[in-house]
């Protein structure tokens, strides 16, 4: 080749290298040496060909030529605000809605901004990808300056390690601002400062939580690092305290008596709020009454008062392995709301005249009061439903019966039926986990289950589509969209491999194709994973104003009713519902939208923090059987490595792809969900069955190290 042609090949591959080089550092200026340099033009030729394409970039208006020599990108940037996704690495996202695409940020160009933070950012685009990608200049908020870790104390300064994978900067603490705290304590420590010249930020420990490792320790480091309060405030228990027990009977004669009717409850055998009962009774013309009864939370907790506000905050319990954290001061949520039996108790009740088919003859809503006659256990009416015999085996056993009914009528319409796996431990008295289990969903739980669907769609429906239909009356719907067809799409592909096929013509043919393939994988190897990914190929369940449905229970209107104990929005659809049947004003629309979003965001946060305190009793009940061999199944592949679930304890742990020792080189196929040998042609794919080597149980992490292991 020629030198001439050499050059022509040169110029434009140098030109694309400049400008991809100045969208790397779009703030700064740069002189032809500085770009030579980075670009890698060594020679004197190649040099002097830089300077030479700096000056027809800024001719051609793509640099500026801020000063004499010194070239910049010129500024076509977009500025935009939105909140903070850190990955791995120390990398990021930016979530906008100013942008259709999350924006890139590179690890080096985050400026000092947090998980969560809201920011403004520098919005450029790289040429090859066009994907957007750019530079944090402000932090317009923080979404917080508290954080949980581990200290370490040096001789004349100490740091304190955040647990969360999410915070990639240890905070800088002075000796005289540890607060008492000792090397390897987990500690709150609150962000004092952040220097802009100083790689770490610096703060003080606000709170000593105790040492690391124990039980009550990593339980409340979890809570605080997903946003919820260890304990209540003063003033919410004071309140709770002069709640009375008693009933007047002023109140009781505004409400409807069902204190002579049976009424049970059936609950998890160690439950101790007890949200909703169900009463039978045989009417004259052989139909059955059905009564729904939800404790009266909205009767104690008024709108304004210390309650009221530290319920809609919290929005939720939270279910860790070990304990509750409830919305409620257990004066409510364990005494008073609680229909214990026994006990007389003030209900919100859905009340429904039915046939043995359970078709709705008619129903009603309103306040009632009732005298639950038995506490069962789930396990206590398996039984009756499995021997018939036992206390009130006609009722529990009439109940099962309509309930049945009810489930059939559902999944004709195309409700959908996942039986997620769900993970238990046996405790000691320590809080160490001394056993394994999966929770079965026994007839009794569906008994329960289809009874508080029914009452929830009824509430909606009543709102949403019958009275009201004239006016504008906003609510609160719990919404469950039709899932994205290109996920279900991938989900179909996936399952072939298993030789199974799911029909995607119609939303009625892709849920009965769905139920089919979740009857079809029972009992079976790959049914924990099928299952999990086809609930990730669904969209999420939230609560909003606007009603389109939910998808999942193939019901047109649905709302949460049933758990005000436990879900604040169950207490605002109570409020509202009272206020409709009363035909008061509309309520605020925009305001039980903002409660809404929150609520939503709490039970994702909730929803986090037990699976974290679930991860942490999967590694801590391995801790001790490192060396151990575990069958399991391939469930994520990534460029680094292999995801493993363990069958025996559902642990997901990884296998880095440079401990697989085969002596070969191996690539990640994303589209196939496998990593594949160059040489051999070996492949690892999601789904496979594997043998592990438990190599290490990284409490402090949560995380597990598995090697293969070949027999």
């Amino acid at each position: 080749m020629s030198k001439k042609n050499k050059g022509n090949n040169l110029k434009p591959r140098l030109t694309d290298a400049i400008l991809q080089m100045f969208q790397e550092y779009p703030s700064q200026q740069f002189n032809y040496k500085q770009v030579a340099k980075k670009v890698g033009a060594e020679d004197s030729n190649a040099r002097q060909l830089v300077n030479q394409i700096l000056r027809e970039l800024s001719i051609s208006g793509q640099l500026t030529e801020m000063q004499a020599g010194k070239y910049k990108l010129k500024s076509t940037a977009l500025f935009v605000q939105g909140k903070v996704d850190m990955i791995s690495g120390g990398a990021a996202y930016v979530i906008s809605e100013q942008t259709e695409d999350d924006i890139y940020i590179p690890q080096h160009k985050t400026n000092h901004a947090f998980h969560g933070d809201i920011v403004k950012v520098n919005v450029f685009s790289r040429k090859k990808t066009k994907k957007p990608e750019g530079e944090i200049i402000e932090i317009v908020s923080r979404n917080r300056t508290e954080f949980v870790g581990r200290v370490e104390i040096s001789k004349s300064f100490a740091f304190v390690m955040p647990d969360s994978n999410k915070i990639h900067a240890d905070f800088y603490v002075s000796l005289n601002n540890l607060n008492g705290a000792q090397h390897g304590d987990k500690v709150i420590v609150e962000m004092t400062d952040w220097p802009k010249d100083s790689k770490n930020p610096y703060g003080k420990v606000k709170t000593v939580l105790g040492k690391s490792g124990d039980n009550n320790v990593e339980m409340h480091t979890i809570l605080f690092e997903y946003g919820f309060p260890l304990e209540f405030p003063a003033e919410v228990e004071q309140e709770a305290e002069k709640i009375p027990f008693e009933i007047s009977q002023e109140e009781i004669k505004k409400r409807r008596d069902f204190r002579k009717v049976t009424t049970v409850t059936i609950d998890p055998v160690d439950a101790k709020d007890f949200d909703d009962a169900i009463s039978v009774q045989k009417l004259e013309n052989g139909n059955w009454e059905i009564g729904v009864h939800i404790a009266d939370v909205s009767h104690y907790v008024h709108p304004n008062s210390q309650l009221e506000k530290e319920a809609r905050k919290r929005a939720t319990s939270v279910y860790l392995v070990d304990r509750v954290v409830p919305m409620l001061p257990e004066r409510l949520s364990n005494g008073v709301c609680s229909l214990r039996p026994n006990e007389e108790k003030l209900c919100f009740s859905a009340v429904f005249e039915m046939d043995k088919n359970a078709n709705i003859e008619n129903q009603w809503f309103g306040r009632t009061i009732i005298c639950s006659d038995r506490r069962f256990a789930y396990e206590e009416a398996q039984a009756i439903i499995e021997t018939g015999k036992g206390d009130f085996k006609d009722e529990i056993l009439l109940l099962n019966s309509l309930a049945k009914c009810l489930k059939k009528k559902r999944f004709e319409k195309g409700a959908i039926a996942f039986n997620k796996v769900e993970v238990r431990f046996k405790i000691d008295e320590k809080g160490f986990p001394i056993g394994v289990y999966i929770k079965e969903q026994k007839e009794a739980n569906h008994l329960v289950e289809d009874f508080m669907l029914l009452a929830n769609r009824s509430v909606a429906e009543l709102v949403g589509k019958s009275k009201y239909k004239e006016q504008t009356r906003p609510f609160v719907y719990r919404i469950h969209d039709t899932p994205a067809p290109e996920r279900l799409q991938e989900f179909g592909e996936f399952i072939v491999r298993f030789g199974y096929k799911l029909k995607l013509n119609t939303p009625k043919e892709i849920s009965s194709s769905i139920n089919k393939l979740m009857d079809d994988i029972k009992g079976k190897g790959e049914e924990n994973l099928i299952e999990t990914l086809a609930i990730r190929s669904m969209a999420k369940a939230i609560y909003t104003t606007e009603n389109i449905g939910h998808y999942g229970l193939a019901f047109e209107y649905y709302t949460h009713f049933t758990s005000p104990i436990r879900r604040y929005p169950d207490v605002m659809v109570h409020r509202l519902l009272e206020d409709y049947l009363q035909n008061q004003p509309a309520a605020n629309a925009e305001s039980l939208e903002k409660a809404c979003v929150h609520s939503t965001e709490m039970e994702i946060k909730a929803a986090s923090a037990e699976r974290e305190s679930i991860k942490y009793k999967q590694v801590e009940y391995l801790m001790n059987r490192k060396g151990e061999i575990f069958d399991g199944v391939i469930s994520g592949v990534t460029d680094w490595g292999l995801f493993v679930e363990l069958t025996e304890t559902k642990s997901e742990g990884l296998i880095r792809i440079a401990e697989i020792a085969d002596d070969d080189y191996y690539t990640y196929s994303e589209k196939e969900y496998a990593i594949i040998g160059r040489e051999t042609g070996r492949r690892f794919q999601l789904g496979d069955k594997v043998k592990v080597l438990l190599k290490k149980a990284d409490l402090e992490r949560k995380q597990l190290d598995f090697m293969l292991w070949y027999e």
